[in-house]
């Protein structure tokens, strides 16, 4: 057993907590929300966010982030991406220099362009071989049904991953390993925004025909981003690339494929908004994926074409329009 301690008790954040606690570890769930902490604390539920589900009855909560904080040195991030910095900014002097940071976080910091362990590498002052994620196609209301399900753990050094893998590993949840943290974090942050352009054509009544070609040529855009970046390109072929973004992509649980369907349906982002309010990591990142691409010359027309939808720049049918006009080449994977 070892002492673990969450951050965010939010859907994602009470779900991981679920899985670390099933896993045998003795896990501290940190929360603003009183009324949601004494919920967990006292029936062992969190139905403001995984309506239904019965937590496990040793999973403790707590709105105090010093209790939090010095109840292990193990801290896994499960808080919005934008909002990392200021968090890590805020505790920064409470946590010790040999604390593991486990971010489950998926986009990139709008502002600098990092990916969120870029983000607690820069704010924290502790060894990048103690900073690692978890990844993969896990949407939290299926997993926190205790559905199967599985994941990568992704870290500098083998070591490090391997002790993530003994950390997560349930009977229903199953933990691969990776040193490829960059392609690992990379594929999960750009997914989002290939999701959201599969929603808009969802929304636009397209089909699967064309839901397919979003995917796959999508799929090519990250592998390429990736690799210009110095990640092994066959990391999206497994689930931290292509298994996230299936899910992403096909399931209404999927909050940027939900959104991009709004988007797509209603023809702009006034009306996307007005009729969903919950956080879409896609919509803030897409404009920041753009940037990473241009950083390093690679064109990414699908990506490019869904920020400038979110931007209000063009109409998701001439987003459309404008990607039937791009030039053909060679289908080989990453070119």
């Amino acid at each position: 057993m070892s002492a673990v301690t969450v951050l965010g008790a939010g859907a994602w954040g009470t779900t991981m907590a679920q899985v670390l606690a099933d896993a045998g570890n003795d896990v501290l769930l940190w929360g603003r929300n009183f009324d949601v902490i004494e919920e967990i604390n006292n029936s062992h539920s969190n139905e403001t966010y995984i309506p239904g589900v019965i937590l496990p009855s040793h999973l403790r909560a707590t709105t105090q982030i010093g209790e939090a904080l010095d109840h292990s040195k193990i801290y896994v991030l499960a808080i919005p991406a934008q909002n990392l910095r200021a968090k890590l900014e805020e505790i920064q002097p409470l946590i010790p220099h040999d604390t593991l940071i486990v971010s489950t976080l998926k986009g990139i910091e709008v502002a600098t362009q990092l990916r969120m362990s870029e983000v607690v590498e820069d704010v924290l002052d502790i060894d990048p071989e103690n900073i690692a994620i978890i990844t993969g196609p896990n949407l939290a209301s299926e997993l926190a049904l205790r559905q199967p399900a599985a994941a990568v753990a992704a870290a500098r050094t083998e070591k490090t991953a391997r002790r993530l893998q003994e950390l997560f590993t349930t009977p229903y949840y199953r933990v691969y390993c990776s040193v490829d943290l960059l392609g690992c974090e990379m594929a999960g942050a750009v997914k989002s925004v290939i999701a959201l352009g599969v929603g808009i054509a969802v929304g636009m009544g397209l089909g699967e025909n064309t839901q397919a070609m979003l995917i796959t040529r999508g799929l090519n855009e990250v592998a390429r981003l990736g690799a210009a970046h110095g990640a092994n390109p066959l990391s999206v072929a497994g689930l931290a690339g292509m298994g996230d973004l299936v899910a992403s992509c096909s399931s209404p649980l999927s909050r940027n494929r939900t959104f991009g369907e709004a988007l797509g349906r209603g023809g702009s982002m006034e009306y996307a908004l007005s009729h969903f309010s919950k956080t879409v990591e896609g919509v803030a990142s897409a404009g920041a994926v753009v940037e990473l691409a241009h950083r390093v010359g690679v064109e990414v027309p699908v990506i490019e074409a869904v920020a400038d939808v979110v931007a209000g720049a063009i109409t998701p049918l001439l987003a459309l329009e404008r990607l039937m006009e791009i030039s053909t080449s060679s289908e080989d994977f990453i070119k």
